[in-house]
């Protein structure tokens, strides 16, 4: 679904990684401007530097715009998986295994693979009652997604780590596999 157009007085633009706007359709990070776009963060000059450049708030959302002007965000630029030089996008993956009857909840992560650089993992918490295998997932995104985004591992877990709000820690999920490794690898 679309995040929807740019309101009144907001400009919106799909950039990459130089800051050029990229052509409508292709992928890149969602950058806004407009007299409602924060100025900085309290007392964060090294933060706010970084997320406030050539004028624009970088969102960290990695988004195309169609033709119409429409926004659809794929996913959040920092969990992004470079696997063998592809970008993976967690939220594509865990959209797939979430319709799976089993699935009460997933999070996708990257974790270190020697050849690849990063692999393709997903946690699960699985519905009261129900029963899924590792291979049961890995065929539901088979049927669903290009092969090099399917799950190489899946771990089942009672729960996942949340904040106060509900959102998914992931990158308390990602240290758990990268512990100690360089994620540079």
């Amino acid at each position: 679904m679309s995040a929807g157009v740019a309101r009144t007085g907001i400009e919106v633009r799909i950039v990459d990684t130089d800051d050029t706007e990229v052509p409508r359709g292709q992928l890149g990070e969602v950058v806004v401007r407009g007299p409602t776009v924060m100025r900085g963060y309290w007392r964060q000059p090294e933060a706010t530097a970084d997320t406030l450049r050539n004028g624009w708030l970088h969102t960290g959302d990695v988004a195309y715009m169609d033709a119409g002007g429409y926004v659809f965000i794929l996913d959040r630029k920092k969990d992004m998986i470079i696997s063998g030089g592809a970008n993976i996008y967690p939220r594509e993956i865990e959209e797939v295994l979430q319709q799976h009857p089993a699935v009460k909840e997933v999070a996708v992560v990257g974790v270190p693979h020697e050849l690849w650089g990063e692999s393709v993992k997903a946690v699960v918490v699985l519905r009261d009652g129900c029963s899924a295998t590792e291979q049961d997932l890995i065929d539901q995104c088979l049927a669903h997604l290009a092969s090099y985004k399917k799950p190489t591992s899946v771990d089942f877990v009672v729960e996942l780590p949340k904040n106060a709000y509900g959102k998914v820690l992931k990158r308390e999920l990602r240290e758990r596999y990268w512990q100690g490794l360089d994620r540079n690898i």
